[in-house]
């Protein structure tokens, strides 16, 4: 199917199951531990061996020897594989080949070899005998001192220009010119990545933690050399990703190898200490934000200017994309710049680009608002615009950030907000409110899916889409009794399996849409097949109640499948209407923090998040991506940092003992408002997403909040408490 148009007399619109705030309908095995995890395929998968990986010890250089002799002779050993006995590996289109390292080492922790065991105990303890001699290199690893050298723009990244924006700063009446700094961050999923490995003959069947199966086998296909149709890909639960588990990771070649290697099955987990060296992470970045207004507010000039790091060969964090749509200004300049790092790889983490992007420009904003002299939530409405500011001939599909701002204004009672600073105390604590837009872009991916109809009038559906905690199996089910009226009981979802039609998978905030839209798709057609079976007009006829109805006729749905279950496969493509429309998603975010006077800390006390992100498919498995999203914000914003060691070229606090995530104890009560946003342009299920539009602003609205608490102003990120108490007031 090739959605170019607004769907008409679309089943869905209905909303009797979609739409509905149901249960997850696999909550029961995650709750009762049957939910089968990459590592945990213990019935289906008896007697693997365990893999324990071995990482380069250095950041740059080369390996000049390993002795490998009492690590083979350790207990249980059963093979080490490394780059000398592996086999001649291919390189894919996601710098698959940096995987495992040997004899050139291009980060710490690169994975340089694999002790196989008959216990992870063994595995573990003879990984330790492995001794491995380097000749190590000097190496780039900070992005401040790189920072000067880099002037110009990655080759395939030009910078976006309209009007002069030099001159029309120069000439405003209000100027902002100031620079903002972001960490590198981490994942920190609960399930690390993890694989399991078997090989039938020459067909290898990986059970692994992926959002992207296609992507995954794809990438291992090119990686082991092997053709796509000899690999099988199963993910079907996964215990997070947050974009760490997008791409083919080392724990899955490492366990293919290995398995290969003993002609056995291999598992493989990756532990918590090398995660975060030896998979991506959220680069750091600095960016220098310039602002200009006239004399009421209105922006004349706006410049964004961001400075990331990463390997050779790697992409810019594209912190600057909100910038080009988000407000208004006849004259703007937006740019990246690329230094290279001998850092591990740098790449998409949640919200990828608006994320880190939205923590420097929504404190630019306030602080342009304040040498304005206008409100917050005002300056902001002040400067919406309803085109792409770049091309003005494309309108928003949907775009209603003003009704956000104006919602959560009243919901918070931001009227209440004292603009001067420091003024509120409750006790030793300095009470402020902050405020700061979100803004995600709506994206659009080609998916897939199989569904069947059986004797018993139960629905299967098959994608190969993904579950990373995020719902897909519950909105999937709606929408499939959604359209073939049968209740959800009636509906089994099987997903995350390479057998399955390719589906968009889980990233980009274009899961719930596209694969639902794929799902949609799928049922259009069942619907056809089954009203050509029993004689119906499937334009003219209902399904509902498990039955087929038109005029007076109605038959029983199963009666369709009675000489055999019916099985039908579709894909959903996107026309030209992203060309003909700017789609994106739109949240206000507000904060109140207190800050102790006397130490600086910030404890976070009321949140809101107003969401205009399309049909929300579930309010309760949306509103759990929401305010999980707005976790990682309060963690952004004020303890997530990964701190780099700039002599040896490593994240030094590796393990969640030192990268401090919030806690449930940080965390008060979250509110989120979603608006009426169904957006016909978006996909037949008018749905856009909100998984990564949650976390967009949540981090500025924190730090304005603290402004506004104490007076200071922190734009380095995270604003951890030795940031602030320097310019605490005295106490009284």
């Amino acid at each position: 199917m090739k959605f170019d148009t607004p769907a008409q007399q679309n089943p869905i619109d209905q909303m009797k199951v979609v739409g509905q705030p149901r249960d997850r309908i696999d909550g029961p095995l995650k709750t009762t531990g049957t939910a089968p995890y990459a590592f945990e395929w213990h019935d289906e998968v008896p007697g693997a061996a365990y893999g324990y990986v071995v990482g380069s010890a250095i950041a740059k250089g080369r390996i000049t020897a390993m002795d490998l002799h009492a690590a083979e002779n350790a207990p249980g050993v059963l093979a080490i594989v490394t780059a000398d006995n592996a086999g001649e590996l291919g390189k894919g289109d996601m710098n698959a080949a940096r995987l495992f390292g040997g004899p050139q080492i291009e980060h710490y922790h690169q994975a340089i070899a694999v002790v196989v065991a008959q216990t992870f105990e063994q595995a573990c303890a003879a990984a330790s005998l492995v001794k491995v001699e380097y000749l190590q290199e000097a190496g780039a690893y900070s992005l401040a001192e790189q920072k000067p050298a880099v002037t110009s723009p990655p080759e395939d990244t030009p910078d976006k220009t309209a009007g002069d924006f030099a001159s029309a700063f120069a000439a405003s009446p209000v100027q902002h010119d100031a620079l903002y700094t972001t960490p590198d961050q981490s994942h920190m999923a609960m399930e690390p990545h993890a694989s399991l490995a078997v090989w039938e003959g020459d067909k290898l069947i990986l059970r692994t933690s992926n959002q992207m199966i296609a992507w995954c086998r794809s990438e291992l296909s090119k990686t082991l050399r092997i053709p796509e149709e000899k690999i099988r890909v199963i993910s079907p639960y996964i215990g997070g990703g947050f974009g760490g588990k997008l791409f083919l990771r080392s724990d899955a070649v490492l366990a293919a190898l290995a398995a290969r290697a003993i002609n056995k099955p291999v598992k493989i987990a990756l532990p918590r200490p090398m995660i975060p060296n030896n998979t991506t992470h959220r680069p750091a970045t600095i960016q220098h934000i310039r602002i200009g207004t006239d004399e009421k507010g209105q922006i004349t000039a706006i410049a964004h200017e961001s400075w990331s790091g990463n390997l050779p060969g790697g992409t810019p964090e594209t912190a600057v994309q909100q910038s080009e749509l988000l407000y208004a200004g006849k004259n703007r300049l937006t740019g990246l710049r690329l230094a290279q790092l001998d850092l591990p790889e740098g790449n998409a983490m949640r919200a990828p680009g608006e994320a880190p992007g939205l923590m420097a420009l929504e404190i630019a904003i306030d602080e342009v608002a304040g040498k304005a002299g206008v409100d917050p939530v005002e300056f902001r409405i002040l400067n919406d615009t309803q085109v792409d500011p770049l091309h003005p001939e494309r309108f928003f599909s949907r775009r209603q950030l003003i009704e956000c701002l104006r919602t959560g204004a009243e919901k918070f009672s931001w009227n209440r907000r004292n603009a001067t600073p420091a003024q509120v105390r409750d006790g030793r604590w300095l009470i402020g409110m902050g405020v700061a837009a979100g803004f995600r872009n709506n994206l659009l991916e080609k998916s897939g899916a199989r569904v069947h109809l059986d004797t018993q009038g139960m629905v299967t559906v098959e994608t190969d889409m993904t579950d990373i905690g995020t719902g897909s199996y519950t909105i999937i089910a709606q929408t499939a009794a959604e359209m073939l009226g049968v209740p959800l009981e009636k509906v089994v979802v099987r997903l995350g399996d390479s057998d399955f039609p390719v589906s968009a998978g889980s990233g980009g905030q274009w899961g719930a849409n596209t694969s639902t839209a794929g799902v949609y798709a799928a049922c259009v057609k069942l619907r056809e097949t089954i009203a050509e079976k029993l004689g119906f007009d499937a334009q003219k006829s209902v399904f509902t109640d498990q039955l087929i109805c038109q005029g007076d006729r109605t038959v029983p749905l199963a009666e369709a499948a009675a000489n055999g279950t019916l099985t039908v496969e579709d894909t959903i493509e996107f026309g030209e209407l992203g060309k003909t429309f700017q789609q994106s998603t739109f949240a206000a975010h507000f904060v109140e923090v207190g800050v102790d006077i006397a130490t600086g800390e910030t404890r976070v006390r009321r949140m809101l998040a107003v969401c205009a992100a399309g049909r929300i498919l579930n309010p309760k498995t949306a509103r759990s991506q929401v305010i999980g999203a707005m976790t990682m914000g309060v963690g952004a914003a004020l303890t997530e940092e990964l701190n780099v060691d700039t002599n040896l070229g490593y994240f030094v606090n590796h393990d969640l003992a030192g990268y401090e995530v919030p806690v449930h104890a940080d965390i008060p009560d979250q509110e989120v408002i979603f608006l009426d946003d169904t957006d016909p342009v978006s996909s037949p299920m008018k749905a856009k997403g909100v998984g990564e539009l949650g976390l967009c602003g949540v981090s500025a609205a924190i730090a304005n909040a603290i402004y506004n608490a104490t007076g200071v102003r922190v734009r380095d990120y995270p604003v951890t408490l030795d940031k602030v108490i320097r310019g605490l007031p005295e106490l009284e």
